[in-house]
């Protein structure tokens, strides 16, 4: 297996004692396979990222297992993590305007990347890595385009410049970080054509983090949906969008418009609002906004319940009909 996280949690100080972003989630991911990491703002899945890449900030504590190729993570020194982002793993945030430095050409700043993992690389030779990484992601006459500063292209291109970045050094992992949310509709399209051929033709494995399910569905091999630090279920893409079984999961694919929704009427949505991690509930999380709760949610967490062979729900009315 690539990717392991075995019981991952992270927590933050806070007035009232450490408060924990992501509880207890363990997930596996092998070479050439996409999981999608599923949920609305504030359910941990930017900060699972974060962890994998040993990128936390000084005051968060991390416990559990980050395993990659073996290697656990949690445990390395942040010298041996530095020289494994960027070679071994890769990561492509949300809004590349804010990721790229808005005063050197993109070029420059692919080929600085290929420089940290390669001290004895020439400058040309560099340069010339970050050209054939701008043409393999479709950028067009690259060898012009990589002189151009990072407010000199469009959305979609810098999106480009930065998925260049992360496959230069042909990593064996790709965290896509809601790489399309900042797009219109038809270059979002283009992106996840790109990440799935990308996938395909490096045996990338790839974490994808997204809210839209209707986007997961297209990329996606597997998907572990996020609730409030928690994953609450996780299956094969057809599993879930055939039957979904946590309340959580039902009102997610509720939400999504299609070709048949009525304009008119609101969709049907889930109710209520997150709650925040240091009011959580000692039993199910989604206990205060399920319409299927009963007392004995509320009292201690489920533990998860097998639907079907790789179809797992936290949920012990997961085996009822929506």
């Amino acid at each position: 297996m690539l990717l392991e996280l075995r019981n991952l949690t992270v927590e933050f100080p806070s007035a009232r004692g450490p408060v924990a972003a992501v509880h207890g989630i363990s997930l596996a991911l092998d070479s050439g396979q996409t999981l999608a990491l599923v949920g609305e703002s504030g359910s941990g899945k930017s900060v699972t990222a974060l962890a994998i890449m040993g990128l936390l900030p000084p005051q968060a504590r991390l416990s559990g297992e980050v395993q990659l190729e073996g290697r656990d993570l949690s445990s390395a020194r942040p010298t041996d993590l530095q020289k494994l982002r960027g070679a071994r793993m890769a990561i492509i945030f949300q809004e590349p305007m804010t990721a790229l430095n808005p005063v050197m050409r993109v070029g420059d700043q692919i080929a600085e990347a290929v420089h940290a993992h390669d001290s004895i690389i020439t400058r040309d030779q560099a340069r010339q890595r970050a050209i054939e990484a701008m043409r393999e992601v479709s950028i067009p006459d690259p060898e012009r385009r990589g002189r151009s500063y990072p407010h000199q292209l469009s959305g979609g291109q810098r999106q480009r410049v930065m998925i260049a970045m992360a496959i230069v050094n042909r990593p064996a992992l790709l965290i896509a970080d809601e790489p399309t949310t900042a797009l219109d509709v038809t270059v979002q399209a283009q992106i996840l054509e790109l990440l799935a051929e990308l996938r395909r033709r490096l045996s990338l494995a790839m974490l994808f983090i997204s809210h839209d399910l209707a986007v997961v569905s297209r990329v996606s091999d597997r998907v572990a949906v996020m609730y409030a630090g928690r994953i609450v279920e996780t299956g094969a893409v057809r599993q879930l969008f055939e039957r979904p079984a946590h309340p959580y999961t039902r009102g997610l694919l509720g939400s999504i418009p299609t070709l048949k929704t009525n304009r008119h009427e609101p969709l049907r949505a889930i109710e209520g609002a997150v709650p925040s991690p240091g009011a959580l509930p000692p039993g199910c999380s989604f206990a205060p906004r399920c319409p299927l709760c009963i007392p004995q949610c509320e009292a201690a967490m489920p533990e998860f319940i097998e639907i079907a062979p790789g179809h797992q729900a936290r949920c012990i009315r997961a085996t009822e009909n929506p």
